[in-house]
C-alpha cells in the first residue's frame, strides 16, 4: 500500500471525522431543544416524544459507534499498522479501504464473522 494511498484515506477520515462531529453536535442541540419544549401534553404527544427520542438515540449510537472506528483507523495510521486485517493480519484490498476506510477486517475475515454459523 502505497504512502500516497495512506495519506488520502487519512484525509477521508479526517473529513467523515470533522462531518460526523458537527452532525452529533447538530443532534444533540436537536435534543436539547425537544426537551425544553417539552410541557404539558396528552397521550399521543408523549408517545411521539419518545419514538423521536429513542430514534435520535438509537442514530446517535450508531454514529458514535461509526465515530469510534473512524479515531480507530487513524490511529492505526499513525501506528503504521493501518490496512491490516486485525484478525488475519493480511492486507485488506485498496478497494476495499476506498469503500470502506475504517474497515478492520478484509473481506474473508468479515464474510466469516456474518456467517449463520459463527461463534
Amino acid at each position: 500500500m502505497s504512502d500516497k494511498f495512506v495519506q488520502e484515506m487519512e484525509k477521508q477520515l479526517l473529513t467523515m471525522r470533522k462531518e460526523l462531529l458537527e452532525k452529533l453536535s447538530e443532534d444533540n442541540s436537536d435534543f436539547r431543544e425537544m426537551v425544553n419544549a417539552m410541557g404539558i401534553k396528552d397521550s399521543i404527544d408523549v408517545a411521539a416524544d419518545d419514538i423521536a427520542f429513542k430514534k435520535m438515540e438509537a442514530i446517535n449510537k450508531h454514529e458514535a459507534n461509526r465515530l469510534r472506528s473512524i479515531e480507530n483507523a487513524l490511529s492505526r495510521i499513525a501506528n503504521g499498522k493501518y490496512g491490516h486485517c486485525l484478525r488475519c493480519s493480511k492486507k485488506i484490498p485498496e478497494e476495499r479501504l476506498s469503500a470502506i476506510p475504517y474497515a478492520v477486517l478484509c473481506i474473508d475475515c468479515k464474510n466469516a464473522e456474518e456467517s449463520p454459523g459463527r461463534r
